[in-house]
């Protein structure tokens, strides 16, 4: 099997570089430099018109999308285990995905692009400060969730790997998150795992290399 990722640091293609690296997949990165505009060349157009990462090629078929990747990476590579095995428990799974895709992202985008979000002059850092509102009860809900728990299901799943992201980028953006201690103590215990270590030294390597 041909498996190639098409990759940007920052972005949420670091989810599915986590779950193949968890399934110990072998894949290419293919990496997107979105400063420069790649992803609307129409090269690039070719492979996802909706000019965004991630795409995963599988033996030449573009699969775009977060929760399809992850799911089609969980069933590829059962022996992983990264969605649970309980039928109900594995589509509450993909119903938190689906959730992290459609509720806690759109929340986090206008703190980076508010202008994306507004055509109002001056009304960047009211774009941001609503989107900061929703991003907190999202966080607020997982932190619940997480509540006296490890993982927010059984053990390690596809789900973790893609709050982390979730979770990473409002880091990143500099939000006060020390309200949310479930979900700091969750992404603390993110970072041993060795495909995190992966992910980021890779991501850490494309960054320096656009430099």
């Amino acid at each position: 099997m041909d498996l190639a990722l098409y990759y940007a640091p920052g972005t949420c293609s670091l989810v599915p570089y986590l779950t193949l690296t968890e399934a110990g997949a072998g894949f290419e990165v293919i990496d997107v430099n979105l400063g420069k505009g790649q992803q609307l060349e129409p090269a690039y157009l070719k492979i996802n018109p909706k000019h965004r990462v991630p795409v995963l090629l599988i033996d030449g078929f573009a699969l775009t999308e977060n929760v399809a990747i992850q799911i089609w990476v969980a069933r590829a590579f059962p022996q992983a285990g990264l969605l649970p095995a309980d039928p109900l428990e594995e589509i509450k799974a993909i119903s938190f995905m689906a959730w992290c895709a459609s509720g806690i992202h759109p929340a986090l985008t206008p703190n980076a692009r508010p202008e994306q979000f507004c055509d109002l002059p001056g009304s960047e850092e009211s774009v941001r400060r609503c989107a900061r509102k929703k991003l907190f009860e999202n966080y607020q809900i997982a932190d619940d969730m997480l509540a006296g728990r490890d993982w927010f299901f059984d053990k390690f799943s596809a789900a973790d790997a893609y709050f982390f992201w979730c979770f990473r980028r409002g880091i990143q953006f500099n939000l006060d998150l020390s309200g949310f201690k479930h979900c700091s103590a969750h992404f603390a215990r993110m970072q041993q795992r060795a495909s995190v270590h992966k992910a980021l030294a890779y991501e850490a390597e494309v960054i320096a290399s656009l430099r």
